[in-house]
């Protein structure tokens, strides 16, 4: 009796597993709901991130303008542009694409799988200084991020020819999170020296696995996530810039007045344990020097070759905190004169916010968009969104 009880669900496993397999993909899409988009755009899935469908649908549709960045776009608040222009209707609703961790080459692997898709589409893309440590992207980041979906798209939806692809390759198989999927590296390497043997022999087991992947992206666009507490205000309805930005000093007041930084009250409360040991511990830092800007011009020419129109939002670190841990001014200002120059070379527009360092109430905390900067970003998108529409 025990034996049979522990092969039970053993049996009805492979069962599920191999009927997920047998049933055709088509039968899957009608169960997905019509309105899925419209509630992913501001869910912050990661499940949606790294998949495929939501994210053709919502390309797919004129109503939505991509924003992509990392963790700033879960920092919800009254200023935020899904509730901005939720309120304020411009004629698109932003889709939120990105969580922390989602650096350049997470983003060029997601650009470069729907290329096809990006052509004379606007998008939007939030750059955070804090990914170009010396280092650039490390395993801690890329490997919750990476989506083996995307990977193997890489090779079987694109052209095989494209030097672009096989570079964006090449920088995958630095990763454990590549390496150890033997299947994948194992067809990455017979792409990049291009070996039809071996690349006859692993396409089958590949596609199948390929399959398997498409039919689980699916099934998590089916399913409705658990998004972020998330409460509609009207309050920044029909306001002009400046009443927004006096709004968003008057509620920034009001959340961090229990610290000098002009920080979140609660994140302040997190911080300040610490304080002592972060006082001038980064005299040596500079993020014009990081292995991140070779991914991020990865992830321009994936968008220059699609054809995509990006508006690049450049935002500042916090300068009274970065002054306190050491941070020299030379580190940053040089890193915000570089990566713009770095992007309007390549004719791309840039909405450069990096003189409100000392700003108050631009970030939420040390780190992130918030209040103040929020209006300032939506007023770079509005402009962007409207020129010549």
């Amino acid at each position: 009796m025990k034996k049979r009880f522990l092969f039970g669900p053993i049996i009805l496993a492979f069962f599920l597993f191999f009927t997920v397999i047998l049933i055709p993909k088509a039968w899957l899409l009608k169960l997905v709901p019509k309105e899925r988009v419209e509630t992913a755009a501001t869910e912050l899935n990661p499940t949606m991130f790294q998949g495929m469908y939501l994210q053709d649908k919502a390309l797919e549709d004129p109503q939505y303008l991509p924003i992509y960045g990392s963790s700033e776009l879960s920092r919800l608040d009254a200023f935020h542009p899904s509730n901005y222009f939720k309120v304020n209707n411009q004629g698109f609703t932003p889709y939120l694409v990105g969580k922390g961790g989602s650096q350049s080459l997470i983003h060029a692997i997601n650009f470069a799988v729907r290329s096809d898709q990006l052509k004379g589409k606007k998008i939007v893309f939030i750059i955070s200084p804090q990914w170009f440590q010396k280092g650039g992207s490390d395993e801690a980041h890329f490997a919750p991020n990476f989506s083996a979906l995307q990977a193997y798209n890489l090779v079987f939806n694109q052209n095989d020819d494209s030097e672009l692809n096989k570079k964006l390759i090449k920088r995958m198989l630095n990763f454990h999170a590549v390496k150890n999927d033997v299947l994948l590296s194992a067809l990455f390497k017979a792409e990049l020296e291009q070996d039809k043997v071996a690349l006859s022999l692993l396409t089958p087991p590949a596609k199948a696995y390929r399959s398997i992947l498409e039919k689980k992206d699916i099934y998590y666009s089916i399913v409705k996530g658990i998004s972020p507490k998330r409460t509609i205000s009207q309050d920044v309805k029909n306001k002009s810039w400046d009443e927004l930005k006096q709004m968003a000093e008057k509620v920034g007041a009001e959340e961090s007045n229990n610290n000098e930084f002009k920080i979140s009250n609660g994140v302040y409360k997190r911080l300040e344990p610490q304080l002592t040991k972060l006082k001038d511990r980064k005299k040596n830092m500079n993020y014009a020097e990081s292995v991140e800007f070779h991914d991020f011009h990865l992830m321009m020419d994936v968008l220059k070759e699609s054809g995509a129109e990006p508006l690049f939002i450049l935002v500042p670190v916090h300068g009274k905190f970065y002054d306190y841990t050491g941070f020299p001014n030379k580190g940053r200002t040089d890193f915000y004169k570089k990566i713009k120059k770095e992007i309007e070379q390549e004719g791309f527009q840039v909405a450069d916010l990096t003189n409100h360092e000392y700003d108050p109430y631009f970030l939420k905390d040390t780190l992130h968009l918030g209040w103040k900067g929020w209006v300032y970003v939506d007023e770079a998108i509005e402009a962007f969104y409207t020129d010549a529409q």
